[in-house]
């Protein structure tokens, strides 16, 4: 018997999806006019801001994280505040502060620039741990505790941090409780020849921005998140994601690998890739193609941090496909 409600729904929600899908295509194609040669790493980008999750950009300065960031912002209509870290920047700074209100007898909230929908946090590595913590709560739960009051963010909420390689002076390592909130972290690197003469003889990356349109609206991202849990993973492709943990935490040199969380985190953004493909289903491909941005800053290893990327790619490729 043909359940006509539940058809409704999913026809209404079809509807809601395919317009948006379109827009969101339109949304890539514009920001990689802008950031040129990197249409990978703009592709990740995306995944993670469709799997409701948060971006860290690591990479030398000059190489076009905050260009990045902005171009996102005016190609999806998102409110979006910058907030360069230093190493005197307060908790308050970000969150936001109460103050005493002599007219009305009262402290009143002074939100920060956290209240926004897309938040990039520049060079996140030269606050001190302290203040990098304020981060914790909103990009967890997407809501901040100051005086005891809870007060909830926007919706959608997307944080784009930018680090610089640790060895640099003046940085402070992520601990690895807020390495975890970042569903993935990527590097641009430097641009092929053909993308930077593009670059050197195109039109400024600034005013590009500046005459961006917007292309997708809140509500289009949100149908677009809501779908992206809609998308199917078989028992095979469970499989695969839970053979790819289990090497991680037997892995030579490693000494803590992915948690359940970062299976989670894995699958979440193994779908939305999907989703960028146009497909309703996930497959081991999708897997692969994020599996080492989401696993490797949360691996636990004996030696230097540079060898996470490393280790995380040959542990992909240890593990096979049935």
């Amino acid at each position: 018997m043909v359940d006509h409600s539940t058809l409704r729904q999913q026809q209404a929600a079809h509807s809601t999806v395919a317009p948006a899908r379109v827009a969101l295509d339109a949304a890539i194609a514009q920001v990689n006019a802008t950031v040129l040669g990197k249409h990978h790493e703009i592709s990740l980008a995306f995944v993670c801001l469709l799997a409701e999750g948060h971006l860290l950009i690591e990479d030398l300065p000059g190489l076009g994280k905050t260009t990045l960031a902005r171009a996102m912002a005016a190609s999806l209509g998102l409110d979006f505040h910058r907030l360069q870290f230093t190493s005197d920047l307060l908790p308050s700074d970000i969150l936001g502060v109460s103050v005493f209100d002599q007219s009305q007898q009262r402290f009143a909230f002074h939100p920060g620039p956290i209240f926004t929908q897309l938040l990039l946090a520049d060079e996140i590595n030269r606050a001190p741990p302290r203040t990098q913590s304020a981060l914790l709560e909103a990009m967890a739960e997407h809501q901040i505790t100051v005086d005891g009051v809870c007060h909830r963010l926007q919706q959608p909420f997307f944080v784009i941090a930018t680090q610089n390689p640790v060895d640099l002076v003046g940085t402070f390592p992520l601990p690895d409780s807020q390495l975890d909130r970042f569903l993935l972290r990527i590097q641009l690197g430097y641009p092929d020849a053909t993308a930077e003469r593009a670059m050197l003889i195109g039109e400024d990356r600034r005013h590009l921005i500046e005459q961006a349109q917007p292309l997708l609206d809140a509500e289009q991202l949100l149908a677009l998140r809501r779908a992206v849990s809609g998308i199917h993973a078989s028992t095979a492709l469970i499989d695969y994601i839970q053979a790819l943990l289990a090497h991680s935490r037997r892995y030579p040199g490693v000494r803590v690998g992915l948690s359940p969380r970062a299976g989670l985190a894995l699958l979440r953004a193994a779908k939305a890739h999907a989703l960028l493909c146009g497909r309703e289903h996930v497959l081991p491909e999708d897997v692969q193609r994020v599996f080492v941005e989401v696993s490797a800053h949360r691996l636990a290893t004996e030696g230097h941090s540079g060898e996470h990327t490393a280790l995380a790619s040959a542990m992909l490729a240890d593990v096979a496909v049935d």
